[in-house]
């Protein structure tokens, strides 16, 4: 008797994860149910992990705050809370929950920017990012609630079972989709990403970059199989701005000299081809834009690490003040030159196999893309050779402190951004499945 009711279970639980792979986008997002509205799949797990790698080495490149006295046990306490609402909004189950922990996530980041940013303009930042997140939040919890009142629930694989009846309104499309769009960010709506990345402190800028963009694309991906009639006719306009607005913001990138928003700006043209391949649900789309969340994660992330590393030696992240590191810091010429690769895509990265799979979706899908992903990918080098080249080559204007080394804890925080980045392509069967 017991054997027979085990076995129905395992049947119908069986039946429900079938049927939710065949929902959820073409790929094998199995979700596995742990109970009170919380449940992983195989996406949630990679962002999980790369959360807790990410903030690990947040806090160990952040030895400044300790070493300063300045209220370092707060400091902790914030990344800690951090933490637990990342690993709340990937383990979620329930749409409303979801909802929750994503737009929880606004409190430490605008506590961390304004407690330890650098600047007076922190508090400028902080409410522009505060103010561009809540105005794109609130139709998103309207249209929630319509969901619970169509489909009769919040929970991910029954509203997906019912989204189907769901009188779904070009009104409620945009309105659903709009608070990731912010998040992610779309170009057009990035305003709040530079300020933020340039007013915040490192840490702020590892895990805005590193984490909290992903939440925008993590939510894409959930929410989209409700309105997968709806999405196949606005389609066309978010790989537009995903793709022009990249190659804009590419332009954009090529006039700056701060670095940290050379490197926030090139976060937007990234993260615009990621829309792009999540838009058109595809499974090259979609294993092609996990895998570029991933790689810009890390790639981003020891970018802002090395930024601040040299703030911390010059007093300034201006391009025409820290020329000639490669004279001033010689041992930091590799790390430059591996993440600057990294950030261009080029091999062996993990941004060269998403960036792959993305390219052949969006041209799959029209043959036009190959022109606006062309200047993507130039520029996306040009911006990165400035960037490298300019902070590298020329005179150092002070010749005394010459072969300044960093200190162990910066080339172990570092290091720990760049294995992974150039090694987990060789287990790229993880993220494409059906190639094995």
């Amino acid at each position: 008797m017991i054997f027979v009711e085990s076995w129905g279970l395992v049947q119908v639980s069986l039946l429900g994860m079938s049927f939710l792979a065949l929902l959820s986008l073409n790929h094998d997002f199995y979700f596995f149910f742990v109970g009170y509205g919380l449940g992983v799949d195989y996406l949630g797990f990679i962002l999980i992990i790369l959360s807790v790698w990410i903030l690990s080495l947040m806090v160990f490149a952040s030895q400044t705050v300790k070493k300063a006295n300045n209220y370092s046990k707060e400091f902790l306490g914030v990344n800690l809370i951090l933490l637990f609402i990342l690993l709340m909004s990937f383990c979620s189950a329930d749409y409303l929950m979801f909802y929750v922990s994503f737009e929880s996530s606004l409190v430490p980041m605008f506590i961390l920017i304004l407690g330890w940013g650098y600047q007076p303009e922190r508090i400028q930042a902080g409410l522009y990012m505060l103010f561009y997140t809540l105005f794109a939040s609130l139709p998103l919890l309207v249209s929630l609630v319509s969901l619970y009142k169509s489909s009769g629930s919040l929970c991910m694989e029954l509203a997906l079972s019912g989204g189907f009846s769901f009188k779904v309104s070009v009104l409620w499309y945009f309105c659903t989709l709009f608070a990731f769009l912010v998040k992610l960010p779309l170009f057009l709506f990035h305003l709040w990403l530079p300020k933020a990345h340039v007013e915040a402190p490192v840490a702020g800028s590892m895990v805005l970059a590193g984490i909290l963009l992903k939440l925008g694309g993590y939510g894409l991906i959930r929410v989209l199989p409700l309105f997968f009639e709806m999405n196949k006719l606005f389609t066309w306009i978010w790989v537009s701005l995903g793709v022009l607005g990249g190659v804009v913001v590419s332009l954009m990138c090529l006039r700056q000299v701060d670095v940290k928003s050379l490197i926030a700006y090139s976060s937007v043209a990234h993260m615009g081809m990621v829309l792009s391949g999540i838009s058109l649900m595809s499974h090259w789309g979609l294993s092609g834009a996990v895998v570029v969340m991933v790689g810009h994660g890390l790639c981003s992330s020891g970018l802002f690490c090395l930024a601040n590393i040299m703030y911390e030696r010059l007093g300034s992240r201006s391009l025409m003040v820290g020329k000639g590191l490669l004279n001033f810091m010689p041992n930091l010429g590799l790390v430059w030159f591996l993440l600057c690769i990294g950030n261009m895509a080029a091999p062996p990265t993990l941004n060269l196999l998403g960036e792959i799979s993305l390219i052949v979706s969006v041209v799959s899908w029209s043959k036009l893309g190959i022109w606006g992903i062309a200047a993507l990918s130039f520029f996306s080098a040009s911006y990165t050779l400035y960037m490298y080249s300019l902070s590298q080559h020329g005179q150092f204007l002070n010749s005394l402190y010459s072969c300044s080394s960093g200190t162990l804890n910066e080339y172990f925080v570092l290091m720990l951004h760049i294995i992974p980045l150039n090694m987990v392509i060789m287990k790229g069967f993880v993220a494409f499945p059906s190639f094995c």
